[in-house]
């Protein structure tokens, strides 16, 4: 995902402003990978790739609203990766400098949303919904018998290393679904 940020070229970080995130990048921040951590990347990459069309992204000029409260089911993991990458935050975000750059209050939660996110520029008023079912994508059937041995203490070390591998090839194959399992309207 690439976005321009104009807080950053005020600053001096980059010239242009322009950031690049990887789903390794947002991995780093979340200290894991899984379908809600992809799930997120993915609703963020095709919502902003919707809102802006043949424009850069705005870092810090996104909206985000999710239908949960933040501390409903995985709404939290999402939105801490939604904010790395887009810098919308709650209450705990930039507050700007003189007028400008602001990133608090850019996301709100319990909103009156039929999607799992929506996503609103804050310069056009443009908005997308984005609703992401990773269901669609299943486990393996295996998966869930190595997670009980492993809840129960008794997994060998080759289930326990089938099970992480087990884990990763559900987010690569929801990757290479996305377009099954994301829809933005």
């Amino acid at each position: 995902i690439v976005l321009q940020d104009n807080l950053a070229s005020f600053l001096g970080v980059v010239d242009d402003g322009l950031f690049e995130y990887t789903y390794l990048d947002i991995v780093k921040m979340a200290g894991h990978s899984c379908p809600t951590v992809a799930g997120a990347y993915i609703m963020t990459l095709e919502g902003l790739k919707k809102l802006y069309v043949d424009e850069v992204p705005q870092r810090g000029a996104v909206f985000v609203k999710f239908k949960e409260c933040s501390g409903d089911g995985v709404t939290g993991v999402v939105a801490n990766v939604v904010t790395n990458i887009t810098g919308a935050t709650e209450n705990l975000g930039f507050k700007g400098i003189n007028g400008k750059f602001t990133r608090n209050n850019l996301m709100k939660f319990n909103a009156d949303i039929s999607s799992s996110m929506k996503l609103t520029r804050v310069d056009t008023g443009k908005s997308v919904d984005v609703t992401y079912s990773p269901n669609l994508v299943p486990p393996s059937p295996k998966q869930n018998d190595i997670m009980k041995k492993i809840n129960e203490n008794v997994a060998t070390k080759s289930e326990i290393q089938l099970f992480g591998q087990l884990w990763q090839d559900r987010v690569e194959n929801i990757f290479k679904n996305i377009d099954i399992v994301t829809k933005v309207t």
